[in-house]
């Protein structure tokens, strides 16, 4: 990696091409009309500094295994971002800047991930970026740990640092607020922080909202604090080397995250609106921007310059970083050489492929019991945990109730965290979020986006509303986070309405990209966690039931057993499919899910009993179920039968499409209360015989 003890050195070409971010940032918000100048025009030096003078990286392979990380966590600033990748030659060229925020560019308003080359991470909603990042630093402890536990500090070529910039806005968040504390108990010296702290915010001055001692509170959380004022003199000095030496400090301080409280100017130099809210997420307009350009020594006529000699000064980073690559290379043959069995793993890992043979890991379940999904859940883990080396998470302070505890393995925190319930193992593979959903999930997101690995966490589904804006991330990103979600419904009981889930199926399920999962027992869950572990290229949230639930009888894995057999739980990888046959012709179909396909299989022999022919559909997954052709589609759910029952213990919401006209509901369409689950469940509906009215009631319509 770059030699941070060399002498710093700053030169005019540096400066020059630090000139000409500011005045890019400028044009290229002028040209578009909209944007938000003023913060890349004064982190300009701060950028340029990291990506020139600091991190390993190679514009070349913005994959590169060995790079450090950076993350802007303000997305708004995405040109902060863009305009180091035009300038280190990661692909982004003049031509993009110019079409900042338009159709089809590459420089989309908030950066993107898998859109443009370099970008880590979307960011945007303030705070994911940030909060991800400690999961960026959880990953690479975890790799290291992994691969290379024994090599000395430093040492590996599985050590790298993330570097983040924050903004007020960031650090204003809650869901920072969780993380951060997270950070400082883990104790994360990868992680450098720069909080850019200029004071205003779409509101103008902060200190209508935000006055408190941010490093007092970083401090109080673990963290190696350091405050740089470019204003402490009297007048605004760019000390891009002060700055430079506490980045090289932060990072020499491996048992401690950092934070580098840095002052600036927003929108420095333009001469008039620097320092204020017009400049946050305005342009400068006409007279400012050209009375800018003279300050820097640009000409106010032209727009969108670069001399050709800064743009090669620049672009020289990528000769410099051949060799740190060389280096880095040689030493992970090194490591190979080394290590064969754990290369093989990396390989295979790295290449994205599973384990061989993993189909065979995953539990089955005895017929005729009665087991809890959540437990159920709890139990694959645990059997395939040897199996997946990559797969690690842990609970929002919810272990023991969502089960997501593999038990054979250490508790990531450092040694020093050991209780007497769990042994600490900074390379530890059990992860405890405490009561902080919000970051629980956007960690999750941050270890998948910086690593191999899967990681998943724990909680209520009530408490899903808490991971909205990471769980959304995690969508629009397309990448696999889990999200374990367990007391699902009304099935909870005595807890009452403020902890039973309503609404949120029906609210998650309206997030595109998103695989919502909700087995109906213990061989359905085994077979939806193998479906998720097969998807990398989205999110899955699997929701599971607190009270037991009946095991079918399986015509493949249950084969000696007596009694009517039921269809292989194979089918939930399909998303639905036909779990009991009508007897005789099909006169309704009832589709159910997780804890209520029972009580269609209990309506289907009641209606038999009447001479009706109800096929029973389990369907744990709508957005699977889709996937699928429109001859299986119409296989399970046949066009010809308008007689439909939904059965779910939450909104009907997201059945109309398949209920059509005269179709019918078994939901839930109001809070429930607090009682035993088997009281709620009759109070609302969901039994056998209430399905079996239901199911008569399409029937006749449909006629």
């Amino acid at each position: 990696m770059p030699d941070l003890d060399a002498k710093f050195e700053w030169t005019t070409e540096d400066q020059r091409a630090v000139d000409t971010a500011r005045v890019l940032a400028a044009d290229a918000v002028e040209k578009i009309g909209s944007g938000h100048p003023g913060t890349a025009m004064s982190l300009a030096p701060v950028a340029y500094t990291l990506f020139q003078k600091v991190m390993r990286h190679d514009p070349t392979d913005d994959r590169w295994a060995g790079r450090d990380r950076f993350i802007l966590s303000p997305g708004h600033t995405s040109l902060t971002l863009y305009l180091q990748l035009f300038l280190n030659g990661y692909g982004l060229e003049l031509e993009d800047i110019k079409n900042l925020r338009a159709k089809g560019s590459l420089t989309p308003g908030h950066p993107e991930y898998g859109h443009t080359k370099g970008v880590e991470i979307t960011t945007g909603p303030l705070g994911q970026g940030l909060a991800s990042a400690v999961g960026f630093a959880y990953a690479q402890r975890y790799m290291r740990g992994m691969f290379d536990p024994e090599a000395a500090e430093g040492t590996s070529p599985f050590d790298h640092t993330v570097y983040t910039i924050a903004s007020e806005g960031d650090i204003m968040e809650g869901v920072t607020s969780e993380a951060s504390s997270l950070a400082g108990h883990q104790q994360l010296g990868n992680l450098v922080v720069i909080f850019d702290r200029n004071h205003i915010s779409i509101e103008d001055d902060t200190d209508v909202s935000f006055t408190e001692d941010v490093l007092a509170r970083y401090e109080a959380y673990g963290w190696d604090t350091t405050r740089i004022d470019w204003t402490a003199s009297g007048e605004y000095t760019e000390d891009v080397e002060a700055l430079y030496k506490a980045i090289v400090a932060a990072k020499k301080n491996t048992d401690k995250p950092s934070l580098i409280e840095l002052r600036t100017i927003i929108g420095y130099p333009a001469p008039n609106k620097q320092n204020t809210g017009g400049i946050h997420g305005s342009k400068l307009g006409a007279d400012e921007l050209a009375a800018t350009k003279e300050i820097l020594g640009f000409d106010p006529a032209k727009s969108f310059v670069i001399e050709p000699e800064i743009l090669e000064h620049t672009r020289k980073v990528i000769d410099r970083m051949k060799d740190e690559r060389q280096q880095w290379q040689e030493s992970f043959e090194q490591w190979q050489q080394a290590n064969p069995e754990a290369a093989k793993l990396y390989e295979r890992l790295s290449s994205g492929k599973l384990p061989e043979n993993y189909a065979d890991a995953f539990p089955t379940f005895e017929a005729g019991t009665s087991l809890a999904t959540r437990a159920a859940s709890g139990k694959v883990l645990n059997a395939i945990a040897g199996t997946f080396p990559e797969l690690w998470g842990g609970s929002a302070d919810l272990a023991g109730s969502n089960n997501t505890t593999i038990e054979s393995a250490k508790s990531f925190n450092s040694p020093n965290r050991t209780t007497e319930q769990y042994t600490a193992d900074p390379y530890g593979r059990v992860l405890h979020f405490g009561i902080r959903e919000h970051a629980a999930a956007a960690i999750v997101n941050g270890i998948v986006l910086s690593s191999p690995t899967r990681a998943f966490s724990g909680t209520f589904l009530q408490f899903s509303d808490y991971q909205r804006p990471a769980i959304r991330l995690a969508a629009l990103m397309g990448i696999p986070s889990t999200f374990v979600w367990t007391h699902d419904s009304i099935g909870l009981g005595e807890d009452g309405p403020t902890h039973q889930p309503v609404e949120h199926l029906a609210a998650l399920r309206a997030i595109p990209n998103l695989d919502l999962v909700r087995p109906a027992d213990g061989n359905e869950t085994s077979v939806a966690w193998r479906k998720i572990l097969e998807t990398a290229d989205r999110p899955a949230g699997i929701v599971l039931s607190r009270q037991n639930l009946p095991e079918f009888t399986r015509e493949d894995i249950h084969a000696d057993a007596e009694g009517e057999k039921f269809a292989s739980a194979e089918g939930v990888a399909r998303g639905g499919y036909v779990l009991a046959e009508a007897e005789g012709n099909v006169d309704v179909v009832l589709i159910a899910t997780g804890s209520e396909v029972q009580h269609a299989v209990e309506a289907r022999k009641l209606l038999a009993e009447e001479g009706i022919g109800a096929r029973v559909v389990s369907m744990p997954s709508r957005e699977w179920f889709a996937e699928q052709s429109a001859d299986y589609r119409e296989s399970v759910i046949p066009a010809a039968v308008k007689a439909r029952v939904s059965v779910e213990a939450g909104l009907a919401m997201p059945w109309y499409d398949l209920l059509g006209s005269t179709g019918r509901a078994v939901s839930l369409e109001q809070y429930g209360e607090s009682a035993s689950a088997d009281e709620l469940f009759e109070l609302y509906g969901f039994t056998g015989e209430n399905v079996a009215k239901v199911a008569k009631e399409s029937i006749e319509a449909s006629k």
